[in-house]
């Protein structure tokens, strides 16, 4: 970091990447918590001689730099209070402002081997992850993620203790057999019974340590019954929805998910869905009786493989679940589980690092998958020859999920064009051609960051980062959130779901519960009481956008009485239920400004939210600017 650019994040504060910390005469005690939080996160700085005061930062400087420097190394290569040495001593660096000095440790991205960083050696406890300018205690669910993607075991080669043959669905290991011998009809595995044929595609598996075998996760997951999947993954959920409908009344025109009416393993889902997914595309192909190959366009085959790695690539021990969404417009596939690969190594094809690889396997031979790691590239490829906007893939660092949207639309399309004129009024004709393509990926995905733009433009980073500022000065852009942190959005324009906040946002998803509403007269829509709540909610539900200083005060009033659900918080205003527990539900349960009903089980079907503070809480209590996460 050279010293312009420190003095610059030094007048501006603290963000996503940038913590500044007292050095007066020692190292911070929080300072590991910090640096386990950007190791975890996605990588940050923290610099040592700036103290906060009233008026903001101000260099105070490090006294005893060189005591201080041989502290930081001793802690840092000491196990006992690192779990691991992140930095290099590339990434330490002295600069000198007038008379003092100042440390900046440049803490990088943790590799997914080395994660979770821990301190006091203690994983359950002393693992931290970034949370815009705060460091916040990881859950017991993130840390055993982390340590789940730690191991070169690959997660469904484990033998699952009480389970048998008896646990699989006979008609989907038909099915497979036929599909496998449709493509393979000569395979020396096809004379095999189900046990041995499960053995070589990994779905059974015999330790030859211990001797004891038995059916794998991956064998459950591709072939199971409903009932004995959900015994061994409670929290498991695959969700397919196609939102086609104009009409904002109604949710999805088609959702498969668990519901009793067919066996949710993997198999069957996959053949369920691409079906669906291709069905309209205006990309003419021949699909033939086993629904792969056969004449197909590129653009099918990228779904195909867009589909396939969501299963294989996913976490399916996670608490999160799987999620395929089609859009009128575009496709979402969304995973528990990060990247095990970097986003760059991603774009540039040739690495492939499977969870799965068993589940890859099984797909392998019926001639759905490849191990190449050309997969993403296929993708990258047909929306190029159509022309459509470049594929995003995003991680939600605080979920540990990762997004794949695909858009179909060309880049400035006429509709859009005439839109964005409207939003941008006469000044549109003077934009710059870089300020143009910005508007427009902000109008596709509804919501961007300088990191999703760089995908699309040659640009320096710090140029785009100009632009983006100069879009919210001129009023086009919206912004939110701080340093790396900040995301964009257009301004003045009606609500509409935007890709990303289709996912699900946080543990208090609730897979099986959509249709949920506590059987309670208060939310009975012809009572008085829900009428009243209408009233209070009519300044958001009668607007496309709305301020979270606009939304928050009202939400805090509508459940200062009583627990309120998620499903009657969105109707009373106007919203997608993601859409109000991601922007707000779940930051007002982190600033402690609402509280939980079941706190222990934050999946509870009857998961509702009450106000903290007092039932008559008045509006203008609640400040405008949202205060800044606390450290745990």
């Amino acid at each position: 970091m050279d010293l312009e650019t420190l003095l610059q994040h030094i007048n501006f504060g603290e963000d996503e990447d940038i913590e500044f910390k007292s050095a007066d005469g020692n190292l911070p005690n929080d300072m590991w918590e910090t640096a386990s939080a950007f190791a975890n996160t996605d990588g940050g700085n923290i610099i040592l001689g700036v103290s906060q005061g009233k008026s903001g930062f101000t260099i105070s400087g490090v006294r005893n730099l060189d005591g201080l420097l041989n502290n930081f190394w001793n802690n840092h290569n000491n196990s006992q209070k690192l779990s691991t040495p992140i930095c290099s001593n590339s990434d330490v660096q002295v600069l000198k402002v007038g008379v003092h000095n100042l440390v900046v440790v440049r803490v990088p991205k943790a590799i997914r081997t080395q994660r979770p960083v821990y301190i006091k050696n203690n994983p359950m406890t002393g693992t931290f992850k970034r949370n815009f300018e705060g460091d916040y205690r990881c859950t017991p669910e993130e840390v055993r993620q982390m340590l789940r993607d730690a191991g070169n075991e690959p997660q469904d080669n484990q033998v699952l203790e009480g389970f048998n043959l008896t646990d699989l669905d006979p008609e989907t290991l038909k099915s497979f057999r036929q599909r496998f011998t449709s493509r393979e009809p000569d395979h020396p595995w096809l004379a095999l019974d189900d046990k041995n044929l499960l053995t070589q595609l990994g779905g059974w598996k015999r330790d030859r340590l211990t001797s004891k075998e038995g059916l794998t996760l991956a064998g459950l997951l591709m072939f199971g019954r409903e009932r004995s999947i959900l015994d061994a993954l409670p929290n498991y959920q695959l969700d397919y929805q196609e939102r086609l409908s104009n009409d904002p009344e109604i949710r999805w025109t088609y959702r498969l998910t668990l519901d009793g009416k067919w066996e949710p393993n993997l198999f069957n889902f996959y053949y369920r869905v691409y079906s669906r997914l291709v069905n309209d595309i205006n990309v003419p192909f021949q699909l033939d009786r086993d629904a792969v190959r056969r004449g197909e366009t590129h653009v099918h085959e990228a779904l195909r493989e867009a589909l396939v790695n969501s299963l294989i690539h996913a976490d399916h021990q996670s608490t999160r679940p799987l999620i395929v969404t089609k859009l009128p417009n575009s496709f979402l596939f969304s995973n528990p589980g990060r990247l095990r690969i970097s986003l760059q190594q991603l774009y540039d094809g040739g690495i492939s690092d499977p969870r799965n690889p068993n589940l890859q396997k099984m797909f392998q031979m019926l001639g759905l998958s490849e191990k190449a790691g050309s997969g993403f590239g296929k993708i990258l490829r047909a929306w190029k020859e159509q022309q459509w906007l470049i594929p995003l893939v995003s991680e939600k660092l605080e979920l540990e999920m990762t997004s794949v949207a695909l858009p179909t639309m060309s880049l400035i399309p006429e509709n859009v064009e005439k839109e964005l004129r409207e939003i941008v009024g006469d000044n549109y004709s003077e934009l710059t051609e870089l300020e143009r393509i910005i508007l427009v990926l902000a109008h596709q995905f509804r919501e961007v960051c300088n990191t999703d733009i760089q995908r699309y433009r040659q640009e320096h980073p710090r140029d785009i980062g100009e632009c983006l500022k100069q879009l919210v000065y001129k009023g086009c852009l919206e912004s939110s959130g701080r340093g790396r942190g900040t995301n964009y959005t257009l301004a003045n324009t009606e609500a509409q779901p935007d890709l990303l906040s289709l996912l699900p946002s946080s543990e208090h998803y609730e897979p099986n519960s959509e249709h949920y509403e506590p059987n309670s007269e208060h939310y009975e829509p012809n009572s008085e009481h829900y009428k009243r709540l209408q009233d209070i909610a009519a300044p958001v539900r009668g607007k496309g956008r709305a301020s979270k200083q606009v939304v928050e005060p009202i939400i805090l009033e509508l459940c200062s009485e009583h627990y309120l659900p998620l499903r009657t918080l969105a109707e009373l205003l106007g919203r997608e239920p993601d859409s109000i527990r991601n922007h707000y539900v779940n930051p007002m349960l982190d600033r402690g400004l609402l509280k939980l009903r079941y706190p222990e089980q934050l999946s509870h079907p009857q998961q509702a939210y009450i106000t903290v503070s007092s039932r008559n809480i008045q509006v203008n209590q609640v400040s405008e600017t949202p205060p800044s996460p606390q450290n745990s």
